[in-house]
């Protein structure tokens, strides 16, 4: 059985179409479709079944995915033990985090990954919480930064710190900045992300406790734009520190605290439960969790 034609496979499966594989595998659709049926010949089954949307697998297809994986991730192992014998760190590590960490953290951590792993090559991708937690398990994420996770079997969750959550104003609208009750946050017309966003629930869980309800102006995925729309007088947003110190024109706006009890979202590091961590993975995590945590502050 062919190990490429694993890899195949499997970048097809987790993506759901030819046309999107061939794209990240940057091989012709055609020749990528004759390297599947060259494995369903070899194997006599089918694997894939081919729909308007994309493809889905069949049960045969489900049975090679899962131990496919298996396969691949032991022959990167294997990889990395060998270069481990020379002294470096090698393989890939493909890494998740939302857009608004991203903007803070991609610069110093690429940095800090060349520096101590330059014989291993690094992917970072922007996304949701919930979305990257679904990446994770289906094997296209190694590691996750994510907001509020909630407990599952099928991953690991390594706490790193509470990002406290701020009342984000107009800087002219600005009375003052003293803290406001959450009690209170129902007065604000909220410029807010659409569920299921880590912020947005948080939001919506902590006035439920209070028997309340937001008051939701706008719904708007994008920090960039959320802020954009605070600045024109659309609302008021529930954001980071960091969200807003890294805007492009952070002295627009002014922040309140917000109290009684606060909103702080459970920043987390992630991983499958399914698969083991590699060598590099391993030192990604360390590196993440020292950077994170230097970058952001605890609270």
């Amino acid at each position: 059985m062919d190990l490429k034609q694993l890899g195949y496979f499997v970048r097809i499966a987790e993506l759901g179409s030819f046309t999107r594989a061939s794209i990240a595998l940057d091989i012709a659709q055609p020749a990528l479709s004759r390297q599947v049926r060259m494995l369903e010949v070899e194997l006599r089954q089918n694997l894939l079944v081919r729909n308007g949307r994309g493809v889905t697998l069949t049960e045969a297809g489900k049975v090679l995915l899962e131990h496919s994986r298996g396969v691949l991730h032991q022959i990167e192992r294997l990889r990395e033990e060998l270069s481990r014998v020379r002294g470096a760190l090698s393989g890939r590590v493909v890494v998740g985090m939302p857009p608004s960490l991203s903007k803070v953290l991609t610069v110093p951590v690429t940095r800090a990954f060349r520096a101590r792993m330059p014989d291993a090559a690094l992917s970072i991708t922007e996304s949701l919480s919930v979305t990257m937690q679904e990446s994770l398990v289906s094997g296209r994420l190694d590691i996750a930064l994510l907001y509020n996770a909630q407990p599952s079997p099928d991953i690991d969750l390594r706490p790193l710190l509470n990002e406290e959550l701020l009342l984000v104003q107009r800087r002219e609208d600005a009375a003052g900045e003293t803290p406001i009750a959450l009690k209170d946050l129902p007065r604000f017309a909220l410029v807010i992300p659409s569920r299921p966003n880590a912020i947005r629930m948080l939001v919506e869980t902590e006035l439920g406790n209070l028997g309340l309800h937001p008051n939701i102006s706008l719904e708007i995925d994008g920090v960039s734009a959320i802020l954009d729309l605070v600045a024109d007088g659309a609302g008021y947003a529930v954001l980071s520190k960091n969200a807003v110190l890294t805007s492009t024109r952070p002295e627009r706006f002014a922040t309140r605290t917000i109290v009684g009890p606060g909103l702080l979202c459970k920043l987390s590091l992630a991983v499958s439960s399914r698969r083991p961590t590699t060598g590099t993975q391993q030192a990604m995590l360390e590196l993440l969790e020292e950077i994170a945590t230097r970058q952001l502050g605890t609270s």
